[in-house]
């Protein structure tokens, strides 16, 4: 009998995180969702590891999407992210992900630090600055996914020049205050350095 995942409502990238955590533990699942966009988000995931894909739409709207793979089959390997020069870097300079319209902008950061969870390995540093330290803070939105990743063994750095700018330096709830040398050395020796 297949896993049922009801992922109506939810945002990206939340159907496909729970689509794969599912396919990780069970070799049959359908995912029910509302929306086109989650439709092809899983679909894509479900032939990048070997998946069976059958899709349904209902007369509510909604669609089901059954995903099933040979016993014994081994969904993809994660994103590998690590690199042999050196580590994972990532800058966020923005409390907003891209230009554009602000409010989808806040929407994407908080999505991208969720789903920066399912990285394997976590990068090995974040670094925040300018509008990016007010994520930092006690009022944050994404406060609990970046305890998480500081918990995992992320270090955090919070540029300290920003945090007062922005008087929040008696808010932060997460990472360290840092400097700018501390800030450059860290960037200059990623292997990989990804911004947002």
């Amino acid at each position: 009998m297949a896993k049922i995942i009801d992922a109506k409502g939810l945002a990206c990238p939340q159907p496909v995180l729970l689509t794969k955590k599912a396919l990780e533990e069970e070799n049959t699942v359908t995912v029910i969702v509302d929306n086109e966009p989650a439709v092809v988000n899983i679909t894509r995931l479900g032939k990048t590891i070997g998946c069976t894909l059958q899709t349904e739409k209902k007369e509510d709207g909604t669609f089901q999407i059954h995903l099933s793979r040979e016993v014994g089959e081994r969904t993809a390997a994660p994103l590998d992210v690590s690199c042999a020069a050196g580590p994972l870097v990532i800058v966020i300079s923005s409390d907003r992900m891209g230009r554009g319209d602000d409010e989808l902008g806040y929407v994407l950061i908080r999505s991208f630090i969720h789903t920066m969870l399912s990285l394997e390995p976590l990068p090995q540093t974040l670094i925040f600055y300018n509008t990016g330290v007010k994520l930092t803070a006690k009022d944050s939105e994404v406060l609990d996914d970046l305890k998480k990743i500081e918990e995992s063994g992320v270090s955090i750095l919070v540029c300290g020049t920003c945090a007062n700018y922005f008087g929040i330096s008696n808010n932060l709830a997460v990472g360290a205050i840092s400097n700018m040398y501390d800030i450059t050395s860290t960037m200059a020796g990623a292997g990989r350095l990804v911004v947002p």
